[in-house]
């Protein structure tokens, strides 16, 4: 399933920093990219690019002697988006729900009522 291999490639902290620096810059080259991320040298960015390549959270877009790399938001980015999404709002939901119980109980801390 596309999407495990997208979490998968996600659980990397390295992987999440390359993104955040794509996020932020929208296309790099992995020299860019290494200057940007200083606890590894371009031969990993590679790799982590490979990755995350074939994860199909980025894109490589050749020019010249350089590829660009950006983040790919059509393909699993967008199915990982949905899941997390999925997944979470459900969760806010009660959370948000409980807070609201708690309040017409009288509490104003969960778990301390007020006097």
């Amino acid at each position: 399933m596309p999407a495990d291999l997208a979490f998968d490639a996600l659980a990397d902290p390295v992987r999440r920093q390359i993104l955040g620096v794509l996020a932020e810059r929208e296309e790099c080259t992995v020299g860019e990219l290494a200057e940007q991320i200083n606890s590894i040298g371009r031969t990993g960015v590679s790799s982590h690019l490979r990755v995350l390549r074939a994860a199909g959270l980025v894109t490589e877009r050749k020019a010249g002697r350089f590829r660009h790399y950006s983040i790919d938001s059509s393909g699993p980015a967008r199915d990982v988006l949905a899941t997390l999404h999925a997944l979470f709002q459900g969760a806010l939901a009660d959370a948000g729900r409980a807070a609201g119980t708690e309040a017409e109980a009288g509490l104003t801390e969960p778990g301390i009522r007020s006097a």
